[in-house]
């Protein structure tokens, strides 16, 4: 398998979140199907397949995570703070609107809308990635094209 690039963010977070699972899957899945196989016939047990499938589920994700974090590369943020790069915290204002904007620029692996964690592989990370402050950016949205001013990069 071909090396994954990670923040030391991501690695750790991945490390954290393979201990979850693992704790998760000793633990309660087998719990829950011990509990399951004491009600008796298991082709007609509801209880025990939905148990069975979570630990499908955990395991599958476990072997991702184990996957990912042995072909790992950690990435240094860059010290770099004059031009966007991977591990960079940028600033950004969406020039037709006004508002601002912080977002990290990450690999696909890390990406997390919900934590303003941006891949690098989407047409924003693509975008920003190897700008510099004040620079403008032209984006493709589905509502057409939206211009940013890169305002601040900096690391955390």
């Amino acid at each position: 398998m071909a090396k994954i690039q990670l923040t030391k963010e991501g690695y750790q977070s991945l490390k954290e979140e393979l201990a979850e699972l693992k704790e998760k899957l000793m633990n309660e899945v087998a719990k829950k199907i011990k509990e399951a196989r004491e009600f008796g016939d298991l082709s007609e047990n509801s209880e025990y397949d939905e148990a069975k499938n979570e630990q499908g589920k955990i395991n599958s994700r476990i072997s991702e995570i184990e996957e990912i974090l042995a072909n790992a590369v950690i990435i240094e943020n860059s010290k770099n703070t004059h031009e966007v790069n991977i591990g960079n915290y940028v600033k950004l204002k969406d020039l037709s609107t006004n508002k601002e904007m912080t977002m990290m620029l990450v690999t696909a692996q890390e990406a997390d809308i919900f934590k303003n964690k941006i891949s690098i592989d989407s047409p924003l990370g693509e975008a920003v990635n190897k700008k510099k402050v004040g620079d403008t950016i032209r984006v493709k949205a589905p509502s057409g094209i939206k211009r940013y001013l890169i305002l601040d990069v900096e690391q955390k």
